[in-house]
């Protein structure tokens, strides 16, 4: 967004001289400009590989430094690409100018720019990733660029004035904005940008429930908003060709109605008494579809109000128009992070939306206050009615309906501990993490039971409920464990009484940082490293923690002999999960030379055991032998009328031939480049279409 503010500013500014000066037409210079934009394909992963390498250095990832840097290193990379993307506005706002005169020029990029961006979204997520991976979609949108600027370089300036008039002369020309709504333009579409962009950060921790983890909860959301905005600019365009524009109160009003239903609409309460009455997809489908609604009326009505301000206030005019349309993306800047780290965690999701949706009433009684008495009233009364609703009667996902629950909010994420019918629950931004079950402990007890040698060290990577690192350190040696989320580590006093002890244990750390991140900073070496990635096996980033590069970087960090601990939470017979199990297996498989995989005692799930030494096999009298007695009792505290040594037979008698969870599909595998478990729609509508509900 800096890069787009300073490029659409500097180049409204400058490209009318520039064009005078050298005599080179202004799509000429558009044509150089794509040009460098498709060169950041190639560039931006260079430079942030380097990048990631100087961020090793800087400690924890909610260290300050760390927050610091890593936004300074990223901008400098990408940030001159970002300048040219936004330098093409005005560019091309001059050159409409001068072969049409029309005063319209903003609007018409504005839609063309707005409908490409959605498309961009949607095939990027839905098809090119899934079908190339990460390096060949950005070649892609490289050689796109690169073509593009051909064909504007090679394009005669008669034939793209007449294709340019032809699409946009059939415009009549908008009156000029009064003076003395000339002054609220600027503010106006500072607060558009402040406030849209920090509710899609808002709204993307709030609509998780619904919408799942997965890659494609943030590209539908971004794709939603992207057609919405589209929408309004294309009805906006119909409107000025019409000559019948509405006007800025009208506007002004819709938005201070529209900016109250993401809260009222997205009220749990409304959901849950229609479970009994829809099968799950039906249920889904209906919440989504409320989802999608309730931020539609808003985006449509500021992708109008946009293109309707800068064209009213610039007539056409590159520089203006520049100026502007920079000021708008500056607030795009500042909103997402005022959001991030200020108003999510200081008062969450509810009143963060209520918050960033008053500008809106403030700057309509502005505009009405020279109004009728009725209209003024009217202007008041309906979005001060939402208000009331809004903060006397709207919940959301953040408050449980339940007397034991504990709620914590940071930068990062919205995390939600309850107790529910004697079990207890981790909820991150609404969505299950995880619960008190015996696996998270025998995450833990498998790996050092089935380790030959002499234990000292254990790394645990996602912390969760504590359970597992809890469990590592009854066995009496040095424990790490690495959480991403700061508030999911400070929720573990709610789940177990000892908690305060364990954090103080001397030979126990837990660290907030990226699980990943920590191993390639890390020099030491561990005996036993075991790992909880996320649910489900979809969510996004999770592919981090399954693929072949990153069990490369494990075999580096582990001491001779030592044994991984990897979980799958597979759902036997589930759709779709063939495939996915089958990569996930494959690229363990061939990452160790030793694998051993045992189904869950709860029949959902596979525990990976893997070395690059042979496992220990040992019978369910020695695996109890080998374990400390605190480790013993760890075991069995969830489970304390059952007989320790039938419990671990029960363990062990889950083992699975590596084969029976490998498909022919020699393809299906996960690599940092092709996260096959996170793209997936393409090939399950190829499931779909077959009639097939599983991979072969």
């Amino acid at each position: 967004m800096l890069g787009l503010a300073t490029g659409s500013w500097l180049g409204g500014r400058f490209i009318g001289p520039l064009v005078s000066k050298t005599g080179i037409a202004a799509h000429h210079f558009y044509a150089v400009l794509e040009f460098l934009i498709g060169l950041s394909a190639f560039a931006v992963p260079m430079l942030f590989n380097f990048d990631e390498r100087l961020l090793l250095r800087l400690g924890e990832t909610n260290s300050s430094a760390y927050l610091v840097f890593s936004a300074l290193l990223i901008s400098v990379s990408i940030l001159p690409f970002c300048f040219f993307m936004g330098a093409t506005f005005p560019t091309l706002m001059f050159y409409i100018k001068k072969t049409t005169a029309s005063s319209n020029g903003f609007s018409f990029l504005y839609q063309a720019n707005v409908l490409g961006a959605m498309f961009g979204v949607i095939f990027t997520a839905v098809f090119f990733i899934e079908c190339f991976g990460f390096t060949r979609t950005l070649q892609i949108a490289g050689i796109l660029n690169f073509i593009i600027a051909g064909a504007a370089f090679s394009l005669q300036h008669s034939v793209a004035a007449e294709i340019t008039g032809r699409l946009n002369g059939s415009i009549p020309e908008i009156k000029h904005a009064a003076a003395s709504e000339k002054t609220l333009t600027g503010p106006i579409l500072f607060m558009t940008g402040f406030t849209s962009l920090s509710m899609e950060v808002v709204w993307t921790r709030a609509f998780t429930p619904v919408l799942g983890t997965q890659v494609y909860c943030f590209s539908s959301l971004l794709a939603g908003y992207l057609l919405a905005t589209w929408l309004g600019s294309y009805v906006y365009r119909k409107n000025m060709a019409a000559g019948t524009v509405f006007s800025k109160n009208s506007l002004l009003f819709f938005l201070s109605l529209f900016v109250f239903l993401p809260i009222v609409l997205n009220d749990p309460r409304i959901s849950f008494p229609f479970y009994g009455w829809f099968s799950t997809g039906g249920l889904y489908m209906a919440l989504l579809a409320l989802m999608l609604f309730s931020i539609v009326p808003l985006c449509t009505a500021l992708g109008y109000l946009t293109p309707l301000l800068i064209d009213e206030r610039c007539g056409g005019d590159p520089k203006d128009a520049g100026k502007f349309y920079a000021l708008n993306m500056f607030g795009c800047i500042l909103g997402p992070l005022f959001a991030s780290y200020v108003l999510l965690p200081m008062f969450g999701v509810k009143y963060s939306l209520i918050l960033l949706a008053l500008p809106y009433p403030v700057f309509l009684f502005i505009f009405v206050k020279n109004r009728t008495r009725t209209m003024k009233r009217l202007s008041i009364a309906l979005p001060v009615g939402l208000l009331a609703v809004s903060l006397l009667f709207s919940s959301s996902y953040e408050l449980p309906r339940l007397k034991k629950y504990l709620v914590k909010r940071d930068y990062a994420a919205t995390v939600t501990a309850y107790e529910n019918h004697s079990n207890k629950f981790l909820l991150v931004n609404g969505v299950n993490i995880t619960t008190q079950e015996p696996v998270t402990k025998i995450m833990a007890h498998l790996p050092l039971s089935l380790h030959r040698g002499k234990i000292e060290s254990a790394l645990v990577i996602c912390f969760g409920m504590g359970t597992t690192y809890r469990s590592v350190l009854s066995w009496d040696i040095q424990a790490t464990a690495i959480e991403l989320v700061p508030s999911v580590r400070d929720v573990f006093g709610f789940f177990f009484n000892d908690a305060g002890a364990v954090l103080k244990n001397g030979k126990g750390r837990v660290i907030i940082d990226d699980g990943r991140r920590f191993l390639q900073r890390t020099k030491e070496k561990f005996d036993v490293i075991t790992i909880d990635p996320p649910p489900p096996p979809e969510a996004a980033g999770s592919s981090l923690l399954y693929s072949n590069e990153f069990y490369a970087l494990i075999k580096r960090r582990l001491n001779p002999g030592g044994v991984v601990q990897q979980w799958f939470p597979y759902v036997p017979g589930g759709k779709y999960e063939n495939s996915t199990l089958s990569a996930v297996t494959r690229s363990i498989a061939e990452s160790f030379p030793y694998v051993k995989a045992f189904r869950s005692i709860l029949g959902a799930g596979v525990h990976y055991i893997a070395s690059m030494e042979p496992i220990g096999e040992p019978a369910p009298n020695e695996a109890l032998a080998r374990m400390p007695i605190r480790a013993q009792s760890d075991l069995m505290e969830w489970n304390p009328y059952e007989d320790p040594e039938e419990f671990v037979g029960k363990i062990l008698s889950g083992e699975v031939s590596l084969n029976a969870l490998i498909s022919n599909d020699t393809t299906a595998e996960v690599i940092d480049d092709r996260p096959f478990n996170e793209y997936f729609l393409g090939r399950r509508m190829l499931y779909w279409l077959r009639g097939s509900d599983n991979a072969p």
